[in-house]
């Protein structure tokens, strides 16, 4: 069983990963519904932006165009509907940044749109410490373990099943689906994806109960 991780206590964590000296990647992974965005935006939010700068993985979700033409629409969010290769192309640029680079602009997923957007977040070469969170960080297959390799530090954020599922059906009941709909997706596609990365968990560095 997991111990409860205070956000003070990952909050100094981080810090100190702030504080190295150099370009730092921190990430953030998890299953579906596990609370990644919200940690990493609360980390984010805390050192504030001299310190800290969130990037999300959920920018290289393939376009609902080149799904419906590879035949994937229907499982959006698995590993093979996201650019791999692109993002860990991404992370190695950040990585590579150093003071007086210009900056290194990074595309978003907004929900509202369902679509990846580019360019969403610029990453100044001044900022220490990047965050990046999404389900496959910790991946092993096609170019998830280049993403990794430009990171410090993998934590995989745990939550209760039941909360996480919840959580998930309320987010796609937001943003436009039915409630029935919404609980299909959240116990059908959402899980099996939930299933690959909570097998991945193993090889954090630290696994967060954040409570």
């Amino acid at each position: 069983m997991t111990a409860p991780h205070p956000t003070d206590t990952l909050l100094a964590r981080a810090a100190a990963l702030a504080d190295r000296g150099t370009r730092t990647i921190l990430g953030v992974a998890g299953a579906p519904g596990a609370g990644k965005s919200t940690l990493a935006r609360t980390l984010v939010d805390a050192l504030g932006p001299d310190l800290a700068v969130g990037v999300g993985m959920d920018g290289f979700h393939l376009s609902n165009t080149v799904l419906a033409a590879l035949g994937r629409r229907d499982r959006k969010g698995a590993i093979d509907t996201f650019d791999d290769a692109g993002y860990a192309a991404l992370l190695t640029r950040i990585a590579n940044q150093r003071p007086g680079d210009g900056p290194v602009y990074a595309p978003v997923f907004r929900r509202e749109l369902e679509e990846p957007v580019a360019a969403g977040v610029a990453v100044r070469a001044d900022v220490p410490l990047v965050v990046t969170e999404g389900n496959y960080l910790l991946a092993r297959t096609g170019a998830w373990p280049a993403a990794r390799a430009r990171l410090a530090e993998v934590w995989f954020l745990v939550a209760p099943e039941t909360l996480r599922q919840e959580r998930l059906a309320a987010r796609h009941v937001a943003f436009g689906k039915s409630p029935d709909d919404a609980r299909a997706w959240a116990l059908g596609p959402d899980q099996v994806n939930a299933e690959l990365v909570t097998a991945t968990k193993g090889d954090a560095d630290l696994v967060v109960d954040w409570g």
